[in-house]
């Protein structure tokens, strides 16, 4: 099924003659000066945390230098209108916002996939990406969609994704997700050079039931010591890491932390569920 595409504009939704096989080949459309956001929704209509969403594409906005005035209400009710007319049950979304074209917010479905059960079950092997961290990390641009792309491309076979990595080794974030691992004891993720998720947000929110949060990134060289690791985004909660490079964490299987997360997390998710 293909993504909808559609332009929200202070007059309504128009249909702008747009086509996309995805919300990945939709980003053909979008100006390179945009800022944007992905999340999904669940039993159709239903969202976690949008407003945070939103507070984090109108803070990319201010640091992108792009005006964008957002009208929530308005914003909430075409994303409605979209989802039902596209008949898909839940979605995967994006909106993105640029002042090419201003007073415009570009808004792209396709029907949600979640990630096949053995991927939570068995984990994921990923890749370091030394020296390929983001122009300003805190701001969620297209520019950096596109520029990730080249990464994507190069990553080997069986591989999830990349860590972007600064000059010392330290383990800053996934390429669309943030990275935490567990060393000596403690949770740890990086407090700066990273975007702030909103899986995130959920993150802290439930870790404390489980283990102690440390706000300080891991180096490459830390990971033989680490006992758990994983990634986390909004569509897909948090994964496992089970190696990353040729390093294997732990046993080479999702470690307890990481199990014991997921189910806390799956709780705050259900508990807060929010329509539309």
């Amino acid at each position: 099924m293909p993504a909808i595409i559609r332009h929200l504009t202070a007059t309504g939704l128009i249909d702008p003659g747009l086509t996309a096989d995805s919300l990945a080949d939709a980003a053909r459309h979008e100006p390179a000066d945009g800022v944007y956001t992905i999340a999904n929704t669940f039993e159709t209509f239903k969202t976690l945390r949008l407003d945070a969403h939103l507070d984090r594409l109108q803070d990319s906005a201010r640091r992108a230098g792009v005006t964008l005035t957002l009208d929530r209400g308005a914003l909430r009710s075409a994303l409605r209108a979209m989802i039902a007319e596209a008949g898909y049950g839940a979605v995967r979304f994006k909106i993105t916002a640029s002042n090419a074209v201003p007073n415009t917010l570009l808004l792209a479905i396709e029907p949600f996939k979640p990630l096949a059960a053995s991927i939570y079950a068995d984990g994921v092997k990923v890749v370091s990406a030394l020296g390929a961290a983001r122009h300003d990390p805190a701001a969620k641009t297209s520019a950096w969609m596109h520029d990730r792309k080249a990464i994507e491309d190069a990553l080997p076979p069986g591989t999830f994704t990349a860590l972007l990595l600064d000059g010392d080794g330290v383990i800053l974030e996934g390429i669309s997700s943030n990275f935490y691992a567990v060393l000596d004891g403690e949770l740890r993720t990086a407090s700066a050079g990273m975007l702030p998720g909103i899986a995130q947000q959920v993150v802290f929110a439930v870790a404390p039931e489980v283990i102690a949060i440390r706000r300080k990134a891991i180096t490459l060289a830390d990971v033989p010591r680490c006992t758990d690791a994983f990634i986390t985004s909004a569509s897909r909660g948090i994964v496992p890491v089970v190696a990353i490079d040729a390093m294997t964490i732990a046993d080479g299987a999702p470690g307890a932390v990481t199990r014991a997360l997921r189910r806390h997390y799956a709780a705050y998710v259900a508990a807060h569920l929010e329509e539309l």
